[in-house]
């Protein structure tokens, strides 16, 4: 499946682009860790499971009922959104107004510090927050994040270079997108998200990374990839 595509033509085909995946979780896991109350019993959660608590899509993990606690501000909350919620503080906060609108949930608590965090999901059974990195985490469980942006195991295995938009290509208009991708334990692509360039070379990359094919793993996981457009080098 992708998401947020625009144009309706069919682009000509041109062979044009060079692909870089980014390590995005070495910047990103350094400010943030996840942490959860005792009485959820795991030692790890993946990065899908992580996203489905929070935008409270399952209430359950590991045989536990779970709460999804947030904090209001700071580093380790703009890093958790980013890395593995995939929306802004506006936007997710946007999404929980609409849930509880519509009555399906209520609004997760929210604390202004990491401590305060700290000590709610100790106190709370089934409690699962973040804090930065640094912070102690006396009293909860540190859980794993598996399959994070990134994850090296999951080998690109075929690769369809993308179409490069022929009035883009003939102007000279090149440039970087971000997607985010999606791939299930098979190695199939499930999900192609545009996250940040131009919208048609975004377009195009998306087609693309759609066919890609990816190493089996054990669990659904996310990575995120630039697709770079570069006029001078493609070729028909």
């Amino acid at each position: 499946m992708v998401t947020k595509m625009t144009t309706a033509t069919k682009l000509p085909r041109f062979v044009a682009a060079s692909i870089l995946v980014l390590a995005a979780q070495g910047a990103w896991t350094q400010n943030v860790k996840v942490i959860a109350n005792p009485s959820v019993k795991a030692d790890s959660i993946s990065v899908s499971e992580l996203r489905s608590v929070f935008l409270e899509e399952k209430s359950s993990f590991a045989g536990s009922h779970v709460e999804p606690v947030l904090g209001r501000r700071g580093s380790a909350h703009d890093a958790f959104l980013r890395l593995y919620i995939g929306r802004s503080d506006s936007d997710l906060q946007s999404y929980y107004r609409s849930l509880v609108f519509t009555g399906r949930r209520a609004m997760p608590k929210a604390l202004d510090s990491d401590a305060e965090v700290l000590a709610y999901v100790a106190k709370t059974r089934g409690a699962i927050g973040y804090i930065n990195l640094e912070t102690g985490a006396d009293g909860v469980r540190t859980l794993t994040i598996l399959s994070a942006y990134g994850n090296a195991d999951r080998k690109l295995i075929s690769r369809i270079e993308p179409d490069y938009p022929q009035l883009l290509r003939a102007r000279s208009i090149g440039g970087t997108v971000r997607l985010l991708v999606a791939i299930a334990p098979s190695g199939k692509v499930t999900r192609v998200e545009v996250r940040g360039g131009d919208a048609a070379l975004g377009e195009a990359a998306a087609q693309a990374v759609a066919k890609w094919k990816y190493s089996a793993a054990r669990s659904e996981t996310s990575t995120e990839i630039a697709v770079t457009f570069d006029p001078k080098i493609g070729t028909r």
